[in-house]
C-alpha cells in the first residue's frame, strides 16, 4: 500500500511518499499553502497511485493542539471527502527541527519533515503486526 505523508504548515506543506510496500518514506515535494493546495495534493495522489494519507498531528509542549492543527484537521477532512482515501493523523513533535538538523536546512526541510512523520507512522504500523 502506498502512502502520502504531509507536514502541514502555515505557508509550506511538505509532501513525502512511501514505497509500494509502505515500509520506507521518501521526501517528495514542498507545496505552497493556499487555495490550490487540495488540487495539487490530489494530482500527486492520482499520479503516484496513493492509497492512504498521513498528516502530522502537531501539539505544543503541553500536549494540546497547536494553532495550525485546526487547519490541518479541516484539510484532512476535505481531502478525505474529495479523494475517498483514509486520512490518518500521526503524532509529531519538532520534525522540522529534526529535518533541519539532519540535512542542514534548505528548501527540502518540509518534505523531509513529512518523510519523518510518514516513517513514524509506517514503523508503528509495521510493529503492530
Amino acid at each position: 500500500m502506498k502512502y502520502l505523508g504531509i507536514d502541514f504548515g502555515e505557508k509550506h506543506i511538505g509532501i513525502a511518499l512511501s514505497n509500494e510496500d509502505g515500509t520506507v518514506a521518501f521526501p517528495h515535494a514542498t507545496l505552497m499553502g493556499g487555495a490550490g493546495l487540495i488540487d495539487d495534493v490530489q494530482v500527486i495522489i492520482k499520479e503516484k497511485k496513493v492509497e492512504a494519507v498521513v498528516i502530522g498531528e502537531s501539539k505544543n509542549f503541553e500536549g494540546n493542539d497547536n494553532p495550525i492543527m485546526k487547519k490541518a484537521r479541516m484539510f484532512g477532512e476535505e481531502l478525505a471527502g474529495k479523494t475517498g482515501l483514509p486520512v490518518y493523523f500521526e503524532p509529531e513533535f519538532m520534525t522540522s527541527v529534526e529535518a533541519r538538523h539532519i540535512q542542514g536546512g534548505g528548501e527540502k526541510t518540509h518534505s523531509s519533515a513529512a518523510a519523518l512523520i510518514l516513517k513514524s507512522f509506517l514503523d508503528r504500523k509495521i510493529n503492530q503486526v
